[in-house]
């Protein structure tokens, strides 16, 4: 851990701080902070910054509900920008969009984004539209024992391939498994920040268990 005094603040006593979802992994805002905004932040766990329009302390969500949990702050190698990580309450941005990075500029025509919360989004989009010939769409109108057979199919098929020791083919079938898994959490309503927590909770257990049998 690095102390506050060995960030390099600019002239106006300011330092970026990137805010991103510990979930979703997305860029959410860009916003300043100054020592004593960043002394509250770690305090408090709760984002504050530094308005630079406004000249003031900004403890974000303080009017709007929108509060941001601190996870993780992290500085970069020059120590001169941070990134943020947090559990949002609501939208980050005053438009309220989720994100206040919601304008494209440019997107290549080789490469994609891929996150599992626009794949969940996608199928959840399967499930509302019923999109003919599609097969997440079949899945659902078949209903909960055609998913909960396809999901014990797959799962075979991940084991048959591990124990083959056929690397390519069991990331094949886990990615199948995954897939399947998800049309089961949409079916049953269950979120992947519902996951994320349950694992989350898990993990702060694990470590409770190591420095247990450290001691």
């Amino acid at each position: 851990m690095i102390n506050i005094d060995e960030l390099k603040f600019d002239a106006n006593g300011l330092i970026p701080a990137i805010v991103v979802d510990a979930v979703s992994k997305r860029v959410l805002t860009l916003a300043y902070m100054n020592r004593e905004s960043l002394a509250i932040s770690m305090e408090k766990e709760l984002t504050c910054f530094w308005s630079r329009s406004r000249q003031e302390l900004w403890l974000k969500g303080e009017t709007s509900g929108n509060y941001q949990h601190i996870v993780s702050i992290t500085a970069d190698c020059d120590k001169d920008a941070l990134v943020v990580m947090v559990e949002p309450d609501g939208p980050a941005c005053h438009l309220g969009t989720v994100s206040c990075f919601e304008n494209p500029v440019y997107e290549s025509e080789n490469r994609h984004e891929f996150s599992y919360e626009q794949l969940y989004e996608m199928l959840v989009g399967r499930k509302v539209e019923k999109k003919e010939g599609s097969y997440t769409t079949y899945l659902f109108e078949k209903g909960l024992d055609k998913i909960l057979k396809k999901v014990g199919e797959e799962s075979t098929e991940v084991i048959i391939a591990a124990k083959a020791e056929d690397k390519k083919e069991t990331i094949y079938e886990i990615a199948d498994l995954a897939y399947h898994v998800m049309v089961l959490m949409i079916e049953a309503g269950i979120s992947l920040e519902d996951i994320h927590k349950e694992l989350a909770s898990r993990h702060v257990i694990d470590k409770k268990i190591k420095q247990e049998k450290m001691t």
